[in-house]
């Protein structure tokens, strides 16, 4: 993406989320890289195919729709029992220390260098991994305001009420890694 093409998107956002707070909308869902944002009545909403369009080269296993909000869904069930670790940083910390677990990264992050190196330190680590296609979407997720490039959900240990969602995510993270 240009820098043109980077402003014209920041500033539709801009205006999306603007007339979507003129509408009386409580419930945003606008990132600002972010193509063009869909118009469906009275809310703006930006689709999981526009999404997908702005992720960068390297994301791959990009996780599908259904997998992205199980995903999502996950990782805002681990934030609130604090079993996760946010953001470059803090992954690493945690790989460099042994823990397991699934690590989510988004797929909009630009530049690639910040997450580039993850990958392989997930592999090294063995370590399943996935790619969402927004990094707001899962910085709210994670219950930040910012959005978050990567988070690292540690393994479950008892008492984790979401253990069924956990095994069903983590199937669908290594099913997704083997396509």
């Amino acid at each position: 993406m240009g820098k043109d093409e980077d402003k014209a998107a920041k500033k539709a956002a801009k205006k999306a989320a603007k007339a979507a707070k003129e509408q009386g909308s409580s419930s945003m869902e606008v990132e600002p890289t972010s193509p063009t944002p869909k118009s469906s009545g009275t809310s703006t909403e930006i689709t999981y195919e526009d999404r997908v369009k702005s992720v960068n080269c390297i994301s791959t296993p990009l996780a599908s729709k259904k997998v992205t909000k199980k995903v999502h869904k996950l990782v805002k069930k681990a934030s609130s029992a604090k079993w996760m670790r946010r953001g470059v940083k803090e992954v690493v910390k945690g790989l460099r220390k042994g823990e397991k677990g699934i690590a989510i990264i988004a797929g909009d992050i630009y530049p690639i260098d910040v997450v580039s190196h993850l990958p392989v330190l997930l592999e090294e680590s063995n370590v399943p991994y996935i790619y969402v296609p927004s990094k707001v979407e899962l910085g709210a997720a994670a219950s930040t305001k910012r959005p978050t490039s990567c988070v690292l959900l540690r393994e479950p240990k008892e008492g984790f009420d979401s253990k069924e969602l956990w095994d069903e995510v983590k199937g669908a993270v290594k099913a997704e890694a083997k396509d």
